[in-house]
């Protein structure tokens, strides 16, 4: 029987019991349907995918909107979404104020191409291949290690977070009975998810991987833009402004100056993201196969330019659907159809598992027929496209940086590919079992900065100093791996032990009393976003420090990036010195056809809108100086008209990077069926150089 909630002109209905929300079998038929067609898709990438190179990186012949498209997606993981709701839910639009100290890193990233464009033109296939080329064997193999440890941890999570948002969005309860025998939901939904993301994996490797993650890009960011102009139909600016407006002093959803008593995602989180964004540019290995996957460099960094405007579509979704959950869940007109959502989030055990839990929740109640299918098919997308790219990321690690470098001999295509497969199997059970047994006890947001950092807080360093910096040594980047990954796991053992226990052995005194105030001073002290802060400039410290005072070391970043006389692929017209300022700045003579248009317009966003953020920040806290601060009326204003623009900009792109790249979909096609494989190309170095490069240096 439907449980409606009258609310003014508006119904929400509840299609089941009080406790539980199902879907349609029109919501189903959606959901049925999407999979069928990357079901197809897989099956038709098996065709396309041969070789060890065309496994683990398509075999260089991805294109930049379908790098762009499909990257995104790969990038926009349930969990991830989980983790900018409640960031959503928290802090609102002063998230996107906040946000804009990342405009002069995004810029930069663009028009340099910074770390990506000189990683691709290395040709390695996993980073840590190029940290053999660049350091040692024995750097690779340890940064193999850690990355794999620090990965597989970090994704641990990510089943358990998802199968509980699915369960919640779609009305399963915690057990259903076959045939006379109970089962528990929890395990099973995280079984056929994972088995989802394994069968991309072993139908075409990346190639499959590319392909899927495109379609569900174009579907997902889609059907995220209509939801968006729904909801805002659904709940009036007036009702959000109501709900924004109900935010306790010094934790504003609206004016970013007012956030003294927010603990988590303060100003200090944001400027610290805005140095991540830049220090840790392509450090964080999950999705590490579309790092080698573009045609060559100059395709890399067109795909990287392009990037931020698919960004701008998701931190919209991030925005609108947790305010309309805010609307639902505190206003008096919603309280009736509410009702239900707060009952089910008193019952939860910790205030972690209700940040996660709240969304899916009330986004059940919320959605009607049809739309409610299109929203559980692109989080369903977004959960696969996760899913498979960091198996097949933490599974391709294992194989090409811990257990490839031991060998004589190396594998022959058959046997490599097959262990690559294992080895996801072999991650994605390590994931089960891990979700399983972990409890929710901080926000995901926290825990991934931590789990990322063991290795990001390291790694950062050694790739930039490898890649920009000849005098940076193989000394250094020890150094760095060990003074950033000890810090990080300090870190991560720190924010896991309970405050309370803590407490309890300081207050029984004994030896483990000093060690327990040490800890207890470091929590709540430090969010997991600082703690990783700290363990990258001490990274930094200890790279420049060895290189300039250890063993001097004078390394060919030419030969390593395949430039001058060592040329493998790409244009020979930038070992030319730049005659131009745009040339100085990046825009070099790979730059044709539409590609500066392309570029100056895209840069243009971040550039305007970091002006908007310095003058507007002066002018706003000269304000508060004056005893005049800025209303939240007129602030509430400035986020309507964003809202707006950001939508209407997203409907321009999704148009925009769909046609570009289904052109570039074709593309890949055409070339990986006429493409002969290389069996050297597997990410063997033989003596600094990459196997497949060895013949034609010595001819």
């Amino acid at each position: 029987m439907a449980i409606r909630g009258c609310v003014g002109a508006r119904t929400f209905s509840r299609r089941s019991s009080l406790d539980i929300v199902t879907p349609s079998a029109l919501d189903w038929s959606i959901v049925i349907a999407f999979v069928a067609v990357l079901i197809g898709t897989a099956l038709y990438a098996n065709r396309l995918a041969r070789g060890v190179s065309g496994f683990l990186s398509a075999d260089r012949c991805a294109g930049r909107y379908l790098v762009t498209v499909a990257y995104n997606m790969a990038q926009v993981g349930v969990i991830t979404l989980v983790w900018y709701f409640q960031l959503g839910y928290d802090v609102g639009y002063t998230q996107i104020w906040w946000g804009y100290f990342e405009g002069p890193s995004l810029i930069l990233l663009a028009i340099t191409g910074w770390v990506i464009y000189r990683f691709r033109e290395t040709r390695a296939m996993t980073l840590a291949q190029f940290f053999e080329l660049r350091y040692s064997k024995k750097f690779r193999v340890m940064s193999g290690i850690v990355a794999f440890v620090a990965g597989i941890v970090n994704y641990g999570i990510f089943p358990g977070v998802t199968a509980r948002f699915f369960m919640a969005l779609c009305g399963m309860s915690e057990h259903f009975t076959i045939a006379g025998e109970t089962f528990e939901t929890f395990p099973v939904i995280m079984l056929i998810l994972l088995s989802l993301g394994l069968f991309m994996i072993f139908a075409g490797g990346m190639v499959s991987i590319i392909m899927t993650d495109f379609l569900q890009g174009v579907f997902c960011f889609g059907s995220f833009v209509f939801i968006c102009f729904w909801l805002l139909a659904q709940f009036p600016w007036p009702v959000l402004e109501r709900a924004m407006f109900s935010m306790p002093e010094g934790t504003s959803f609206i004016d970013p100056f007012n956030l003294s008593k927010e603990k988590n995602f303060d100003v200090l989180y944001w400027a610290i993201s805005a140095f991540i964004l830049f220090y840790a540019a392509r450090a964080w290995q999950g999705d590490q196969g579309y790092n080698s996957a573009p045609l060559n460099a100059h395709e890399a960094r067109m795909a990287q330019i392009l990037n931020g405007w698919r960004y701008r579509v998701l931190m919209l979704v991030t925005i609108v659907i947790p305010l309309a959950v805010r609307a639902f869940l505190t206003q008096p007109e919603y309280a009736d159809a509410a009702a239900p959502i707060h009952a089910a989030l008193e019952q939860m055990p910790s205030g972690a598992l209700r940040a996660e839990m709240r969304t899916p929740l009330a986004m059940a109640l919320m959605l009607p027929t049809g739309i409610l299918g299109l929203f559980i098919a692109a989080m369903l997308g977004a959960a696969v496209s996760t899913d498979e790219a960091y198996l097949h990321s933490w599974g391709s690690i294992f194989i090409q940086d811990v257990i490839l470098p031991f060998r004589r001999k190396p594998f022959d295509p058959k046997t490599h590919i097959l262990l690559l497969k294992l080895a996801a199997l072999g991650v994605a059970i390590f994931a089960f079992t891990f979700s399983l047994l972990y409890e929710p006890t901080q926000y995901i947001a926290m825990f991934a900065a931590l789990t990322a950092s063991v290795f990001v807080g390291g790694a950062g360093a050694a790739i930039i100093g490898g890649l920009y910096w000849k005098r940076g040594s193989t000394e250094a980047a020890w150094a760095a791996m060990l003074t950033g990954m000890g810090l990080a796991a300090l870190g991560v053992i720190v924010n896991q032990l309970p405050e309370v226990g803590l407490r309890e052995t300081i207050a029984t005194g004994g030896m483990a009393t000093l060690p327990a105030e040490v800890a207890l001073w470091l929590r709540t002290t430090f969010t997991g976003q600082e703690m990783s802060f700290i363990g990258m400039i001490s990274a930094c410290v200890m790279y420049v420090g060895v290189s300039l005072f250890g063993p001097r070391t004078d390394f060919n970043l030419q030969r390593m990036l395949n430039r001058g006389p060592w040329r493998v692929e790409g244009d020979a017209s930038i070992d030319d010195a730049p005659r131009t300022l745009l040339e100085k700045l990046g825009i070099d003579r790979q730059f044709k056809g539409t590609d500066r248009a392309v570029t100056l317009v895209t840069l243009a966003w971040p550039l305007f809108f970091t002006v908007v953020f310095i003058v507007g920040t002066a002018y706003a806290l000269w304000r508060r100086e004056s005893g005049d601060p800025i209303s939240v009326a007129a602030w509430s204003e400035w986020w309507f008209w964003w809202t707006w623009l950001i939508l209407g900009t997203s409907v321009v792109v999704v148009v925009w990077f769909t046609t570009g790249g289904v052109r570039d979909l074709i593309r890949m096609v055409r070339l990986l069926r006429a493409r002969a494989v290389d069996v050297r190309d597997d990410g063997t170095v033989i003596d600094g150089v990459n196997a497949d490069e060895v013949a034609r240096r010595q001819a």
